[in-house]
């Protein structure tokens, strides 16, 4: 056998109930990290205010709600400042958000004449949003001092409440890259549905609204558990909502997994379709 021949790489299609190829995503790390740091660099490239618009963001939208629910409506605040209040959901929610809307775009300049596995798309394309969070917890820390607002012990939960809002993000934008390529509106509704779904998370009202008889069901929307664990955690506004952070991990999981089978069921008509 010449050097040539033994040089060739067969690509197979895969069989079997694997959901994602772990050893194939390990062959492909490097892709994945230049695409994370291609996101990064493009998001402040050629930018007058830079990391600026991660600020801005959250910011201004805890101006506004605080004016508006806070001052106006006279929205309860389980006790603290409504600022702080608003602006800790805040933090999570706007890198959801973001997150959802990226991703619905992340397949559109996919190279149909070069194989790499398409899951690293939406998935780099959420991760890359880690930035603009930790913005954001940087000046949710500095809001803290200027509050005089001590984090509780629970604080150390942190890490754990990160992760699952990261499989949630993930999950729903595997769904959202792979249902977008198929059906244009899914761009277009998406801001809308977004915005939607704000209100459908405790972002600019706590959970203890929330009649106790819908509370388990309200709990299957993963970021109510997130944004409520946040909230305990820092602030210190409710006991750790263990069982909206139960249901809602349990949620996330699914939705991922549902997520990663749809799109591996859809991947091989990507290329054909876009």
């Amino acid at each position: 056998m010449s050097p040539a021949e033994r040089n060739i790489t067969i690509i197979k299609p895969k069989t079997g109930w694997q959901i994602i190829d772990w050893k194939e995503l390990k062959e492909y790390r490097d892709m994945f990290f230049f695409l994370v740091w291609r996101d990064i660099k493009a998001r402040y490239a050629q930018s007058v205010l830079g990391v600026g618009w991660a600020i801005i963001q959250p910011v201004f939208s805890m101006i506004v709600f605080t004016i508006v629910f806070g001052n106006l409506a006279k929205i309860d605040s389980d006790g603290a400042p409504y600022a702080i209040f608003s602006f800790t959901a805040l933090v999570p929610w706007t890198f959801f958000a973001g997150s959802l809307t990226a991703s619905s775009n992340s397949l559109n300049d996919m190279i149909s004449k070069i194989y790499f596995p398409r899951v690293v798309l939406p998935v780099a394309t959420v991760l890359s949003k880690g930035g603009d969070f930790c913005i954001s917890l940087i000046v949710l820390f500095g809001l803290l001092i200027w509050f005089q607002v001590v984090p509780t012990f629970w604080i150390v939960l942190l890490p754990v409440l990160i992760i699952i809002l990261m499989v949630t993000a993930i999950g729903f934008g595997l769904w959202l890259s792979a249902m977008s390529v198929q059906y244009r509106d899914i761009r277009y509704g998406l801001n809308f549905g977004v915005q939607l779904l704000m209100y459908a998370a405790p972002v600019v009202y706590p959970a203890s609204l929330i009649p106790e008889q819908y509370r388990l069901y309200y709990a299957l929307n993963p970021m109510v558990g997130v944004i409520e664990g946040f909230r305990s955690s820092i602030l210190g506004t409710n006991p750790m909502p263990w069982d909206l952070i139960i249901i809602g991990t349990v949620s996330s999981c699914i939705i991922l997994l549902s997520g990663a089978l749809y799109f591996k069921r859809r991947e091989k008509f990507f290329a054909d379709v876009i």
